[in-house]
């Protein structure tokens, strides 16, 4: 790490992310390179199979905690900090007493899957798709929207209180910036557009809270938070930030996104974290999706035109490591996967699909569960090792090619980033299955460098994007080794493998 230079009187860039395992804060210097980094974990609370839970007042503790952290390993006060950007896993939903402060019930996590039989009552007659082509989102428990619906008529009173305008809603964003900016002595109440996209309550084309879905759906206005661009001042920070500019509020994929300086049109990313994310640039277009994708916004700068983009949900691949860690004990770091992967050649004809919480994109099946085919008694733990890698470079390739056939984009690269891109093994694979190259930036924290980027740029430190464009540098690419034939024929048996996914949980085992 390095120190602070004599005079730096605002000449960093702090950016708190608040992410599904942990939180961090991250502070930056002006060429977009790492000053400080602080990070803590939290609870991950399952109260039945497929909940799952955060206690948000432990979150908003461990926040305080890595800014502080942060800015005493930099050895930089408030004086030094220009701008605080926040970037949150998305979809997580907390509900809140404002006059208290006091979350009514742990929030319920982007992962969790209770709302599953709401989503399939919501749907009526029409399904999946009935707030799709506003909210380019299919019914699923994913989103925010349900998991709301499903807090106000499970926790005692709830629904009394919140019509009566005493509880806030908010994704991760929402929360921090309301505690950030005062709390109950007037913190403010914004989400940023990416978030509220992700609630399946807004109007894509309007930007706005769509009342119609809001009253369908259950959820009373008046806990809804304003939606603000991803890139203004929205207040000024209290506690260890006291009087600093809050300036920046990006969902964790479309922070990459934008980390990832993907400005135009068909430049595409993918995070490899807990889930993989793969975002496409769709410029100002809303590019409706008939291959499992879902529309969303980008970011949107100040009073500029929004960004769009598509985007496809992997729910487990850095998760399914720590499985075979924590679960089954097959490795004891997930470091150690690459080393077993390596000790074969091939999978030996194993595929693991890993449908732990049903199936997102382009299947949207809630009805799936993981499996593991091809067993033979050949089949090692390294075999096993490199079956669980090639899920991700899989899954990863029918993302792409769902991309392809909405967008008529052809993908010339892949920018990656996130935890499982310092596995080179994995990389090579995807680079494989893709037929593409692959490339990591040289600053791999991308999502928080996103979120600093936007507050930046809201406070004029940064230019323009152009400047920023000029931040980006190329650490490692990895270009496709794989011949044609070995691709077609792995990618026929893994669709088959993932066809015996399906289909495993009744419906009556869902409601």
């Amino acid at each position: 790490m390095t120190t602070a230079p004599v005079s730096t009187t605002g000449s960093y860039i702090a950016a708190i992310d608040q992410g599904t395992t942990s939180s961090r804060c991250i502070i930056f210097g002006a060429d977009g390179r790492i000053v400080a980094v602080d990070q803590q974990e939290h609870r991950q609370i399952f109260p039945q199979p497929g909940w799952v839970e955060h206690d948000a007042a432990e979150i908003w503790t461990r926040v305080q905690s890595v800014v502080r952290g942060a800015l005493e390993k930099a050895g930089l006060t408030k004086d030094d900090i220009r701008a605080i950007g926040i970037t949150n896993q998305r979809e997580t939903t907390v509900l809140w007493d404002k006059n208290t402060g006091e979350p009514v019930h742990n929030a319920l996590v982007w992962q969790d899957t209770r709302t599953e039989a709401l989503c399939r009552e919501l749907g009526r007659n029409v399904g999946q798709d009935r707030f799709r082509r506003e909210t380019g989102l299919p019914l699923a428990s994913y989103f925010a929207g349900p998991k709301i619906r499903w807090l106000l008529d499970n926790v005692e009173g709830l629904r009394e209180r919140a019509e009566a305008g005493d509880i806030l809603f908010g994704t991760m964003d929402t929360w921090v910036i309301w505690n950030l900016t005062g709390g109950v002595d007037g913190g403010h109440h914004i989400t940023d557009v990416t978030n509220a996209s992700r609630t399946m309550l807004m109007n894509l084309a309007t930007l706005e809270w769509d009342e119609k879905i809001a009253e369908s759906m259950g959820v009373p206005l008046t806990v809804l938070p304003e939606i603000r661009s991803s890139a203004e001042v929205y207040g000024t920070a209290v506690g260890d930030l006291e009087g600093v500019p809050v300036a920046s509020a990006l969902g964790d994929q479309q922070a990459a996104l934008f980390g990832q300086t993907c400005f135009d049109e068909g430049e595409a990313k993918s995070t490899y974290g807990t889930g993989t994310f793969l975002l496409l640039n769709t410029g100002e277009k809303i590019v409706n999706s008939y291959h499992g994708l879902l529309t969303t916004v980008g970011y949107r700068i100040g009073d500029q035109a929004p960004v769009y983009a598509l985007e496809g949900s992997i729910a487990v691949t850095g998760s399914l490591v720590q499985w075979l860690r924590d679960q089954l004990g097959i490795i004891s770091t997930a470091a150690e996967i690459e080393t077993l992967a390596n000790t074969v050649e091939d999978n030996g004809g194993a595929y693991f699909v890993p449908a732990f919480s049903g199936l997102f994109a382009p299947y949207w099946r809630s009805d799936a569960r993981g499996v593991i085919a091809g067993l033979t008694r050949y089949v090692t733990k390294g075999h096993l090792a490199r079956a669980v890698l090639e899920a991700t470079a899989w899954q990863t390739r029918e993302v792409v090619d769902a991309m392809q056939k909405d967008s008529g984009v052809e993908l010339t690269a892949l920018k990656v980033d996130g935890g499982m891109t310092s596995n080179n093994l994995l990389m090579q694979n995807i680079a494989d299955v893709l037929d593409a190259p692959v490339e990591r930036p040289y600053v791999a924290e991308t999502t928080a460098l996103g979120a600093a980027y936007a507050a930046g740029l809201a406070v004029g430190f940064w230019p323009d994007l152009d400047t920023l464009r000029a931040n980006w540098h190329r650490a490692a690419e990895w270009t496709p080794r794989m011949d044609e034939a070995t691709r077609d024929r792995e990618y026929k048996k893994w669709l088959k493998a993932v066809e015996r996914t399906m289909g495993w949980v009744e419906e009556e085992e869902q409601s």
